[in-house]
């Protein structure tokens, strides 16, 4: 007799924050002061930021300095001298942690004790002014070499040293040196430097989102997201790939995380990837494309879509909007290969028996979702992100409480409250370390001479500026977060692209877009490496697999520049056909690099499609036709592209029937 199936769900494991592990100890909470220290400074500075979203911003230098400062006394105490982790045994180092965040509040009180006083003194510092800015530079240093990592500190330090001795330097890099005075005080008296647009960014509108991302999973939304994805695709050809793919994307998109995706979802789905028949590096590498794609996902877009507003000087939503269609058609791509896999390798399915009931997960955590409508609804009737996020905070408090297995104890909103905090540690401190590289490169003149040279280098050609633009981009992603790749690639690559005719918002996308990659691209794949883990496959087959299925993020950038209508550049026409042809063409690479179109298809059906692709994506192949519009080239190479896709189509029909009748014949 048969046993009863098993369902398939994900069930969610929460790990104990500190407030929820100091409840648990049997000792007094005192007996554990760094522990409670720790959890008390996180909450409060999510209430703090709760407060200002209120109540209204404080004055700029207060309230950035103010909430750098927490996160660098958080970090000094969470990210210990000496110790793997700080909750091992404390030693000898300790001490040079404790005095490390003393400074840092001693800094700060500085700053805030006369603060009209410390503002009216730019320009004429007093020395007192230089010893607390030099230990505070030198302090954020050291707290972004504990959290972000050796690479931005070797930047950072390398545009320091370049601008106080540019005369002892070569070629772009010579200049006029600038003085100590003259660096702290734009670095640190002033909002142009550590203050400066990032980490206004990260202080206004990005920590709010994170700690939105943090309620929301503590609410069970990850139960619900994985679950409704697995419902929906599980029993489908390769459906636990394609529940990955949808599961991922709306998990990431809030997170913005692409490891902590990997880690939480692909802990569920490349076991079940690889239990219907995936290869086990195929399946990882499934996972870390999904969770990266997270990345570029609106509404959070991993936490860098509100400094591209600001850097634009647009509404977030204009990003957000440009952001959507790429990112649908990046997740189209990998739901197409996997499908493609399956179908090649016959995989198996899931029956529905063993999958969740769609109806019961809306009804069990449907509601939930309502917070992020919560989001976009505010935004587009124009209020800005600040508030959208605060009352989606408040929404989601509400909402969790509808439903009993949503419903959250004060223990568990106060434990959201402090992740929320410690997470937002190390995009702050990457922030503020970018925020040091503008102001270096705009006291020294660097960033001007850098987009002539890069102009000059090219020769004119945007081509070659692009692929320079690339190379730069993927270099830094290696080492930086997304955020501080971005940032600083703003300040010295997207000018000459802009400067050379590409449309800004396509110039910020393309260097955003091929500063995230570095995720899934070896040899640096850190998303990769952790579904490796995960799926018990070779780490770097599996970031090369995730290389091929990504095709779509190291090919779209050149789309936004040379078609950028899928960002909502240009007429309703070139739009249209912008987003449709993004679809149309990403297929076309699809078909060419996994060399199946309904069946296994040779080279010289692969050379035909990624001619086609070349139709959808570049209609500037054809501008001398296009006159002053270029709604021409677009019309014209879309009815060409579709021309051959369908062409392509009746083909394979011809020989499939053809195929059948000798088959019936025999």
């Amino acid at each position: 007799m048969n046993q009863p199936s098993q369902k398939i769900e994900y069930q969610e494991k929460k790990e104990l924050s500190i407030l929820e592990w100091l409840l648990e100890q049997k000792k007094s909470i005192w007996r554990y002061p760094l522990e409670l220290t720790i959890c008390v400074l996180a909450i409060t500075l999510s209430v703090y930021h709760l407060f200002v979203a209120y109540a209204g911003s404080l004055e700029a230098h207060a309230f950035r300095s103010t909430h750098l400062s927490f996160i660098m006394v958080l970090c000094f105490l969470m990210r210990p001298l000496g110790r793997k982790k700080w909750t091992d045994p404390k030693n000898g180092w300790f001490a040079v942690d404790l005095l490390f965040a003393g400074l840092t509040v001693a800094i700060q009180i500085y700053t805030l004790y006369d603060l009209d006083a410390f503002i009216f003194r730019r320009g004429d510092l007093s020395d007192m002014d230089i010893y607390a800015g030099t230990a505070y530079l030198l302090l954020l240093l050291e707290a972004t070499r504990r959290t972000v990592g050796k690479a931005m500190v070797i930047i950072a330090g390398f545009f320091l040293v370049q601008t106080a001795f540019s005369n002892h330097f070569f070629s772009i890099f010579y200049g006029p040196p600038s003085s100590w005075f003259t660096m702290i005080d734009y670095l640190f008296m002033r909002e142009n430097g550590i203050f400066s647009i990032p980490l206004m960014v990260m202080a206004t509108y990005i920590f709010l989102f994170i700690l939105f991302g943090a309620i929301l999973v503590r609410s069970g939304a990850g139960r619900f997201f994985i679950n409704v994805a697995m419902a929906l695709t599980g029993s489908r050809l390769g459906g636990p790939a394609k529940a990955s793919i949808v599961s991922s994307c709306l998990m990431a998109s809030v997170s913005g995380s692409a490891v902590a995706n990997v880690v939480t979802t692909g802990s569920f789905t490349i076991p079940l990837m690889k239990r219907v028949g995936y290869r086990p590096h195929f399946a990882g590498a499934v996972e870390a494309c999904a969770s990266s794609g997270g990345q570029i996902m609106p509404p959070v877009m991993g936490a860098a879509a509100f400094v591209i507003a600001e850097f634009l000087n647009v509404p977030y939503l204009q990003v957000a909007l440009a952001g959507l269609f790429p990112a649908l058609i990046y997740f189209f791509s990998i739901f197409v290969m996997v499908h493609f896999e399956a179908r090649r390798r016959d995989l198996g399915t899931v029956s529905k028996e063993e999958l969740p009931s769609l109806k019961e997960e809306v009804k069990r955590g449907g509601h939930l979702f309502l917070s992020i409508v919560v989001i976009v609804v505010l935004m587009v009737i124009g209020y800005t992100p600040m508030f959208a996020a605060f009352w989606a905070i408040i929404s989601i408090l509400v909402l969790s409480s509808l439903h009993k297995e949503t419903r959250m104890s004060p223990k568990e909103m106060f434990s959201a409250l402090e992740e929320g905090a410690r997470l937002a540690v190390p995009v702050s401190l990457a922030c503020a370390a970018a925020g040091v590289i503008i102001g270096c490169v705009f006291v020294s003149g660097l960033g001007l001479k850098f987009t002539n040279t890069i102009v000059l280098l090219a020769g004119g050609n945007l081509w070659i500026a692009l692929i320079l633009a690339m190379f730069a981009s993927l270099i830094l992603g290696m080492g930086l977060t997304t955020t501080a790749v971005y940032i600083t690639l703003a300040a010295l690559v997207i000018p000459a692209l802009v400067k050379m005719g590409v449309p800004p918002i396509a110039g910020h996308m393309f260097a955003f877009y091929f500063g995230l990659v570095s995720a899934i691209t070896p040899p640096v794949a850190l998303a990769s490496f952790a579904a490796a883990g995960i799926a018990q496959s070779h780490p770097m087959q599996t970031g090369f697999q995730s290389f091929r299925l990504g095709i779509a993020k190291y090919i779209l950038p050149f789309v936004f520049v040379f078609a950028p209508g899928m960002l909502f550049v240009g007429t309703p026409m070139e739009i249209v056909l912008g987003i449709i042809g993004g679809f149309a063409g990403i297929f076309a690479i699809t078909v060419t690099t996994e060399g199946w179109f309904l069946c296994e298809v040779g080279w010289g059906t692969r050379i035909i499609m990624a001619v086609c692709a070349l139709l959808f994506f570049v209609p500037e192949m054809q501008l001398s036709l296009a006159g002053k519009s270029f709604t021409l080239p677009y019309l014209v190479t879309h009815l060409m592209g579709w021309l051959v896709l369908v062409v392509m189509y009746l083909i394979w029909r011809r020989l499939n029937a053809v195929a059948l009748a000798k088959e019936g014949v025999v």
